[in-house]
């Protein structure tokens, strides 16, 4: 047992890179507890990603004092953010962080408070905090922190105390949210906020954690040299070794590993000599060579060499010259009033938002939720005094708020839009001779009269909104939960449109996903004209995956 009453930067970048570390290994597991049964539950993805982010730039710090690691910490992960869950466990860092900085040693009543912050930065950055979920977890990690600081100084007593207590707030979570009770599980942020805690506890306590998949490089953005210093050394590094084998490599297997090393570089060498392999390859990612090499044995007489090194120094400084004389530019070229940017789903989506006026075009969405980065390198793009987001998710909304935090220099109005269909009708109200106020109120107002569908398959078992739902059935969701369940995608649709359709229904908007061929979607629209001969029917290439259909009713 490790006998310690403080931590210093050394020993909390230790913990905060195997907190990291242990959340990627369980991500795929806290993904599974996601009870939305579709594609788009991807809570232990968006966190894992959030934490990377930050973990890499920790990693690259040459023994850092306690305010440079809380930085890193801090910006990596907001600007890596990801989804809600992302959002909430960036502003959790972010809070903690806040605290911890100006220390040089961390005791017990500096990480009570800091738990403390914490929980009130994510609480603060949430517009409306649910109770069962990581926010939950996070308030009773702050409770038992306060109380366990009145009761003792040594840490080896307090954190596992809190880690042990936060199991029990996680294991509570199905009785806040009837969902969670539903469908079997804990909330999935809740678990992996504590699977961070659990990792960190394990490196105080001293036990060795393998790193090396985390890499320096992965958070640092450079100035892209020119095209054709690029073009003259394709692949950067000159990767050398030994395979001493443990087993036959045989000529498939030869095959196979040259194949894999085409496609990661060139310049290959791979010779095989009775229990040795010798091989020599370019590559910009030698990690990727070595650890296919493991699989087939120890390696010996290791050599890396970075071939772009004798010409770094010419080429950053020339990228630098030429950033900063297009920087100079941007900044002449006058700036118009408003600008659009715009989540999307799928090429046809995209298209629609171009021809409507969208300056900017975010792919992700469903599948991958951009982040707080992302949205603000797509502000730096568009050169505009006012400019309105549609996340058309309602998991991206946290984000681009986020963002609109960061931003200074233009105003940055983020319209509430929940699916593209809203966002579609939101840029469509758009009143060139009203103000961002007035435009933002319309925006909202005919968001409100835009009821969405969104058909797709159901990725497990599961029991929700009072229906059975088991792995390969078609639902139709609606904006408030699942409106039908069925085994054909038509009907499933029919089933749900009769729920959204009323007397006051004008136009149904249907927009095929890229399974769906544009001969079947026409017919399929015909079908619905003929149900609903007083309603328009439009329908359009969306070209989104993962759902088949994506519709409107208005």
């Amino acid at each position: 047992m490790v006998d310690r009453q403080t931590i210093d930067a050394k020993i909390l970048s230790r913990m905060f890179l195997a907190g990291a570390k242990n959340l990627e290994a369980k991500k795929e597991w806290i993904n599974e507890l996601n009870v939305f049964p579709v594609p788009d539950g991807d809570t232990g993805t968006n966190m894992t990603m959030t934490i990377m982010s930050a973990a890499s730039e920790v990693s690259s710090l040459t023994d850092p004092d306690m305010e440079t690691l809380a930085k890193a910490i801090s910006s990596g992960s907001l600007r890596g953010a990801r989804g809600n869950s992302g959002v909430i466990l960036s502003q959790l860092l972010r809070g903690f962080t806040k605290v911890v900085k100006e220390q040089k040693e961390i005791d017990v009543t500096v990480l009570a408070a800091a738990c403390i912050r914490a929980k009130e930065t994510a609480y603060k950055a949430v517009m409306k905090p649910k109770e069962g979920t990581i926010l939950t977890v996070a308030k009773g990690i702050a409770e038992k922190a306060a109380e366990m600081e009145l009761e003792t100084d040594d840490l080896e007593v307090f954190i596992p105390a809190v880690i042990e207590y936060a199991e029990e707030v996680l294991a509570k979570t199905p009785e806040m949210l009837p969902v969670l009770k539903e469908a079997g599980v804990v909330d999935s942020g809740g678990q992996g906020l504590l699977e961070v805690l659990k990792g960190g506890y394990d490196a105080f306590q001293g036990k060795e954690i393998d790193y090396s998949a985390i890499e320096a490089s992965a958070g640092t953005k450079m100035v892209k040299p020119s095209e054709q210093a690029e073009t003259e050394i394709k692949f950067g590094y000159c990767t050398e070794f030994i395979i001493m084998l443990e087993k036959e490599f045989t000529a498939k297997d030869e095959t196979e590993f040259k194949a894999y090393l085409e496609s990661i570089g060139d310049s290959i060498v791979c010779v095989a000599d009775d229990d040795i392999v010798k091989i020599h390859v370019h590559t910009n990612d030698p990690g990727l060579a070595i650890q296919r090499a493991l699989t087939y044995g120890q390696l010996s007489r290791m050599k890396i060499d970075n071939m772009r090194e004798e010409h770094q120094e010419r080429l950053i400084k020339d990228a630098e010259k030429l950033a900063a004389q297009q920087a100079e530019a941007k900044k002449a070229e006058p700036r118009k009033e408003v600008g659009f940017i715009a989540v999307s789903i799928g090429e046809g989506m995209n298209e629609i938002f171009r021809e409507l006026g969208a300056d900017y075009i975010i792919e992700g969405g469903q599948t991958m939720n951009p982040s707080t980065e992302d949205m603000l390198n797509a502000i730096d793009q568009v050169n505009a005094e006012h400019i309105f987001i549609l996340p058309n998710n309602k998991n991206i909304i946290l984000a681009a708020n986020q963002a609109q935090t960061l931003t200074e220099d233009k105003d940055i109005i983020v319209v509430p839009s929940k699916t593209v269909p809203q966002g579609i009708t939101a840029i469509i109200n758009y009143m060139p001779d009203a103000d961002a106020q007035t435009n933002l109120e319309a925006m909202i107002e005919g968001i409100g009269n835009v009821k969405t569908g969104q058909v797709t398959y159901a990725v497990r078992d599961t029991h929700i909104d009072d229906k059975e739902i088991h792995e390969g059935d078609i639902m139709g969701i609606g904006d408030s939960g699942i409106l039908a369940v069925g085994q054909s995608v038509e009907e499933t649709t029919k089933e749900m449109l009769a729920q959204l359709v009323d007397e006051d229904t004008e136009l149904i908007s249907l927009y095929y996903g890229q399974d769906v061929q544009e001969e079947s979607a026409e017919k399929f629209a015909q079908e619905i004209e003929d149900l609903y001969p007083d309603v328009d029917v439009d329908v359009h290439s969306g070209g989104q995956p993962i759902y088949y259909y994506v519709l409107s009713v208005e």
